[in-house]
C-alpha cells in the first residue's frame, strides 16, 4: 500500500504509544497510555519507535494496494492484514512462537490502521 510519510508517522507513533502504554503495569485507558509516552524521555521514545517501526512498516508496506476516497481511511480485511503479517515475519511465523508473534504484530498493525488518519486531497 502507498501511504504517505505522515500517515505513517502517525501509524507508529500510534503503535509505539501502545506498546509504551502496555510495559507500564495497570495502564489500561487510551489517556494513561498518552501520560505513559510523554513522561518517557526523547531517547526512550526514539528507542520503542525504532524498535516498533522495524515491526509495523514492513506490513504496512506490504498491504495491497487500493484506492482510498478523500476524506475516508485505508482499510483491509482481517485476511490481507494477516497474510502480510505472515509474508513479514516469513518462516518464523511457523510453530507455537510463530503464532505468538503473528499475534503480537497483528494487534499492533491493527491499532497502527485504527490511528490512520483519513486521506487528504
Amino acid at each position: 500500500m502507498r501511504f504517505t510519510e505522515h500517515e505513517l508517522t502517525v501509524a507508529v507513533t500510534a503503535a509505539a504509544k501502545t506498546v509504551a502504554g502496555a510495559r507500564r503495569r495497570g495502564v489500561r485507558r487510551r489517556a494513561d497510555r498518552e501520560e505513559t509516552w510523554a513522561a518517557l524521555t526523547r531517547h526512550e521514545q526514539y528507542q520503542v519507535l525504532d524498535a516498533v517501526g522495524g515491526q509495523v512498516l514492513p506490513v504496512l508496506l506490504a498491504l495491497p494496494d487500493h484506492e482510498v476516497a478523500e476524506g475516508t481511511r485505508p482499510s483491509f480485511s482481517d485476511a490481507q492484514v494477516l497474510a502480510a503479517v505472515q509474508e513479514s515475519l516469513g518462516d518464523a511465523a511457523k510453530g507455537i512462537r510463530g503464532k505468538v508473534a503473528v499475534a503480537a504484530r497483528l494487534a499492533l498493525v491493527r491499532d497502527a490502521l485504527a490511528q490512520l488518519p483519513p486521506r487528504q486531497a
